[in-house]
């Protein structure tokens, strides 16, 4: 239940540039999903109906729960900043390939992330190649560090055209060319690109999409995050972190010297492993 009704009449403006009614519910739920306590999240509930006014972003009311989450556990603040530490791997998006390929790894497949396969047109770069057993995913990551992207209808029609001719190229060298496509990004799809993917067979996966099994779902499940959640950390750090090919807080566990590495300070370090391990572990 939203406490105030007066905040039923707020806009609020939306990375898109789109502006939507002011949903209390819609925070509390993120603020849930992020582990914070009930108690918790009624204290910055309050905090954040003081400071809200008509037409503020979503961004400056994020930044601001952020905030106060963080005073509170920085590893709950850094689960709640998911969705923008993701957007934070780029510009490229290999390092959100690898990612990806490691969600589907701690699902026990075997993976490789960019792999050369023949179709009977052309040669395809595919992103991730997951097997197990019988089963096999081919996966096309579309990523953006930026708000406000959907994945089109065009990225559909494009991905399943190239997985036509990489199956056309299987079958015509008398390979098993069964394999279920997915398109997995972090943002979100259009509604013709959903309708065209689960018509042509396609599995899409976004930050939200489905209902049951979007990319937030795996990551939560998984309990597998990006080193560029942690609030411990300067971008300066998570950059040379990346730049040596580590993206998950699950190997800066086991890989303390890299922080030694970087030069940051002894005081400083048992600090950045707790959150670490904090936000690795699946019990909250």
């Amino acid at each position: 239940m939203e406490k105030n009704p007066a905040l039923k009449k707020f806009h609020v403006t939306k990375a898109s540039g789109a502006v939507v009614p002011f949903s209390l519910k819609k925070l509390r739920k993120s603020l849930r999903k992020a582990g914070a306590s009930p108690e918790v999240v009624n204290n910055i509930i309050v905090q954040i109906e003081r400071d809200i006014y008509p037409g503020i972003s979503t961004g400056e009311i994020y930044n601001r729960a952020f905030q106060l989450l963080q005073e509170h556990s920085t590893h709950l603040a850094a689960r709640y900043k998911l969705k923008k530490a993701i957007m934070e791997l780029g510009p490229s998006g290999y390092p959100f390939e690898q990612f990806v390929g490691a969600l589907l790894y701690r699902q026990r497949f075997e993976v490789q992330v960019g792999a050369i396969l023949e179709g009977r047109c052309v040669r395809h770069e595919i992103d991730v190649i997951a097997t197990q057993n019988k089963e096999r995913i081919l996966a096309e990551c579309k990523y953006h560090n930026q708000s406000g992207f959907l994945c089109d209808v065009k990225i559909s029609l494009y991905v399943d055209a190239r997985f036509r001719d990489v199956a056309a190229g299987m079958s015509e060298r008398g390979e098993d060319n069964r394999f279920q496509g997915w398109i997995v990004t972090n943002t979100r799809f259009s509604d013709d690109a959903i309708r065209y993917g689960e018509c042509a067979g396609l599995r899409l996966v976004g930050w939200d999409y489905p209902s049951k099994g979007s990319l937030r779902d795996m990551i939560d499940r998984e309990a597998l995050y990006p080193l560029t959640c942690l609030t411990t950390l300067t971008e300066h750090e998570k950059k040379l972190l990346l730049d040596q090919n580590l993206v998950l807080c699950d190997d800066l566990v086991s890989r303390e010297d890299l922080l030694k590495r970087i030069r940051i300070a002894p005081q400083r370090i048992s600090g950045i492993m707790n959150e670490c391990r904090n936000l690795c572990s699946p019990s909250r």
